[in-house]
């Protein structure tokens, strides 16, 4: 009887974060599945290594701090919002420090889920918790606590840190009256920010940043599980069409194993132990004409281009950031958010004819009807012909 083996790897990582293992490649090493399942949710995407991401985003918080901001953090009740608090709890920027970290709704509940399931988490962890406690505590610096509504007039009298549920309305905790805030939101590659859904515009107390805290394998720790457990057959799963179509059409892959990204209901006949067939590639490469100036450069790309789900948000402005990566040149779009928050950090003379002191500029939006920019959100340093100054 033909017996065959298959793999699936669920969502995971190759390296250690502060409460889950790393996938345990070693046990799979040279396990030669027929087929082998994997996740594709980063797409190519390359991302720096998960402690420099957290090195990164304490960095951040630590400066905001000191500038006199509080934070908020919105977070899902689970997995991200426990792996924050413990970097808050450990990092070299935050211990001993006089910061209150306060923790809401269903953040909290999360938390009190990941105290019943102790004796499960890393041997570093249930270490850490002998000597003080994982979550609540009221003793040691940074001290952490439930946010109940009688503390909630304490919010931004001194800087404090924010864990709130990614669902709730962000101005119960940043109102005018309790001072600065940065707002730092979880970017997902692929998916849209919660500030997009947003039907409202933050007011000038209120920062928002986006961070990068990797949850899943980047290109190449997929790449590096996938040549480790070698497969014959590899199906990519659990991504956007986009990311996992460029996976598929990874020339290292495609050298060397039958690659498939099949659309959610397809059949997909996996023959095994047969003679090795080369899928057809997808078009994902666009080939165009680089034209040189006395003063600019410019690069033209094919209409096709623009059929892809990705370009409304690369062309979100129509204005791009290069660089050179090795001796390739890679491309950036910069979003309408970017472009905001860059002009906030530019002082505006109070003389200079743009939208930050033009009497129909309210709320980041343009209202005078008579302007091509009527309805459209507006940076502070924008302008137009039909401009009217503030008197």
């Amino acid at each position: 009887t033909l017996t065959y083996t298959l793999t699936y790897t669920g969502d995971f990582l190759l390296s250690n974060s502060r409460l889950v293992e790393g996938l345990p490649l070693e046990e799979l090493r040279g396990s030669s599945p027929d087929v082998l399942f994997v996740e594709g949710s980063y797409g190519t995407a390359r991302y720096p290594r998960r402690r420099t991401q957290e090195n990164q985003l304490a960095e951040r918080i630590d400066r905001a701090i000191g500038d006199g901001e509080s934070i908020l953090l919105p977070v899902p009740p689970l997995g991200l919002a426990q792996e924050l608090l413990m970097l808050l709890r450990s990092h070299h920027h935050f211990t001993g420090r006089d910061i209150d970290i306060w923790v809401d709704g269903t953040v909290a509940a999360g938390c009190d889920a990941y105290l019943d399931i102790l004796p499960q988490l890393p041997i570093a962890v249930q270490n850490f918790a002998r000597h003080q406690p994982l979550f609540w505590d009221d003793r040691i610096r940074p001290r952490m606590r439930r946010l109940v509504d009688d503390h909630r007039w304490m919010l931004g009298n001194t800087p404090s840190i924010v864990l709130a549920p990614e669902t709730a309305d962000i101005r119960q905790y940043t109102h005018s009256e309790s001072g600065s805030w940065l707002v730092l939101c979880q970017q997902h590659p692929g998916c849209p920010l919660p500030l997009e859904t947003w039907d409202w515009q933050p007011p000038d107390n209120i920062q928002i940043e986006t961070y990068v805290l990797s949850e899943h394998c980047d290109s190449s720790g997929t790449t590096q599980a996938i040549h480790n457990i070698r497969p014959q057959h590899i199906v990519f799963v659990h991504g956007s069409p986009t990311y996992l179509a460029d996976l598929t059409n990874l020339e290292e892959l495609r050298n060397r194993y039958q690659v498939h990204c099949p659309a959610n209901g397809l059949l997909v006949e996996l023959p095994v132990r047969e003679k090795f067939v080369k899928v057809e590639q997808s078009e994902t490469h666009y080939e165009g004409e680089l034209t040189e100036f006395d003063r600019a450069v410019t690069i033209t790309l094919p209409e096709s281009i623009t059929t892809d789900p990705r370009w409304p948000n690369f062309a979100d402005t129509g204005l791009i950031e290069t660089r050179w990566q090795g001796d390739e040149l890679v491309l950036r779009g910069i979003p309408q958010r970017e472009l905001i928050h860059q002009s906030r950090d530019r002082p505006i003379p109070f003389d200079l004819p743009c939208c930050a002191n033009c009497i129909h500029c309210r709320g980041q939006q343009c209202w005078n009807q008579a302007s091509p920019l009527f309805g459209f959100k507006v940076t502070p340093d924008g302008s137009c012909l039909v401009f009217e100054g503030i008197e």
